[in-house]
């Protein structure tokens, strides 16, 4: 018999609630609370991003997410001095090291591996050492996913961006080259994690890849939250996230 896939984690990316508090000022509404929240619902996980120009998720708030008892905590990074500083210090359950570019209003695609000069490397090992899961968000492209591995780190993360924003008609060819991400990285020795724009029909298809065994939502959450309440909107994810799951067997 072909053994079972393994779990599907649900890491809840809560940076547009503190996008919401900043637009004025305060204390309100709190991103700590919106992730107790999201774990009491079923998720597995939390995800922040701590940006150099601090535009949602602030140092305070990283120190207290990160404190939280029993809570795991993806540190989402650039791979600057300061970032692997804070990480090194904090030791969050895990760190994602992505590409930040000021003027970008999110994420706009994965970082060059490849491309990048040796600090790369060298904050790879930094994390690792200090007992961090290490992630890069690449594209799912083999040679980015196998320099990935190359530098040590445990993970990438699969853009999923363009497959959640294109048409229903657009998406086979966009899953199919996802999916042969997902292989690469299994071939590679790594966890496959996957993330960006992913709604709840998006992560269904998704989540029938037996490789990944990890997503990040929030923006679609947190939007779904205005209309619905945050525990309510992770509970159907988890419920997509196991229709999905569920599908591979069959």
């Amino acid at each position: 018999m072909t053994p079972p896939p393994p779990p599907l984690r649900l890491s809840v990316n809560v940076d547009h609630v503190a996008t919401l508090r900043n637009a004025r000022g305060g204390q309100f509404p709190d991103p700590l609370e919106a992730a107790r929240l999201c774990l009491q619902a079923g998720a597995d996980g939390i995800t922040i991003h701590l940006r150099e120009d601090r535009r949602h998720i602030r140092d305070d708030d990283l120190r207290r997410i990160g404190a939280e008892p029993g809570l795991r905590l993806n540190f989402e990074m650039a791979a600057t001095e300061e970032m692997v500083g804070l990480a090194t210090t904090l030791r969050p359950a895990a760190c994602c090291l992505v590409p930040e570019k000021r003027a970008e209003l999110t994420t706009e695609g994965g970082l060059d591996v490849r491309g990048a000069g040796g600090f790369l490397g060298e904050a790879v090992g930094r994390l690792a050492a200090a007992g961090i899961e290490v992630s890069v968000f690449v594209e799912a492209d083999p040679a980015q996913i196998e320099a990935a591995a190359v530098l040590g780190a445990q993970a990438v993360e699969l853009h999923t961006g363009r497959y959640a924003e294109a048409s229903p008609a657009d998406r086979p060819p966009l899953l199919a080259h996802l999916r042969d991400g997902a292989r690469a990285a299994e071939a590679a020795g790594l966890f496959c994690h996957a993330g960006h724009g992913l709604d709840f029909t998006t992560v269904r298809d998704l989540a029938a890849l037996p490789q990944v065994v990890e997503v990040s939502i929030g923006h679609f959450l947190i939007s779904q939250a205005v209309f619905e309440g945050l525990p309510s909107a992770v509970q159907r994810m988890r419920e997509a996230i196991r229709i999905g799951r569920a599908s591979i067997s069959s």
